[in-house]
């Protein structure tokens, strides 16, 4: 009798084990990678179709609740000058200059935008913010005023656009634009 009942356990806790095999090979954890970055969640490989979660998206994620998301990610180009002068690279020290964000195809209100820099090691230099107050504007232009940033070493920097979807809620990055900072 009691060799039936460890019989039994086995084959129960065998048939959990390749349910569980099966359904890990059906749910395949993946790498994605997005404009050359790679995303910190991944994403999901199911019956041939990749997913991802939609926070890697890019653009703000709105969950009501109800099981309706959407994600907010308008058209930003990002115009660098120096002067009257546009540039995209530059040299190791200080320069003075200011950002121009053309911002259209925004199809709900926000609370604020920001623009601000990034270094190569990671480090945030806010440039500029404005409340917008949670008005809804589909297209429009939003200038920093000239500010005199410290290239203090050679690399990547990133200017970023952000937007706030609410008071209440972090900015969030929606456009970037790479400044090549050069010996």
């Amino acid at each position: 009798m009691r060799w039936k009942k460890v019989a039994l356990c086995v084959v129960v806790f065998s048939l959990m084990g390749s349910s569980l095999l099966f359904a890990d090979a059906v749910n395949q954890k993946i790498r994605v990678w997005s404009n050359g970055k790679e995303m910190a969640d991944g994403g999901y490989l199911i019956d041939g179709k990749a997913y991802i979660p939609a926070r890697e998206a890019g653009g703000v994620v709105n969950w009501d609740g109800s099981g309706k998301v959407t994600i907010l990610k308008p058209n930003v180009q990002i115009i660098l000058y120096k002067g009257d002068d546009v540039f995209g690279n530059v040299n190791i020290g200080k320069l003075k200059f200011k950002v121009l964000s053309q911002v259209d195809s925004l199809t709900d209100s926000i609370a604020a935008v920001k623009v601000a820099i990034t270094d190569p090691s990671g480090n945030v230099k806010d440039i500029q913010s404005q409340e917008l107050g949670g008005s809804k504007k589909e297209d429009f232009w939003f200038s920093t005023s000239e500010f005199t940033y410290d290239f203090k070493e050679s690399g990547k920097y990133r200017v970023g656009f952000y937007i706030k979807a609410s008071k209440n809620v972090d900015y969030v990055l929606v456009s970037e634009k790479v400044i090549t900072a050069l010996d």
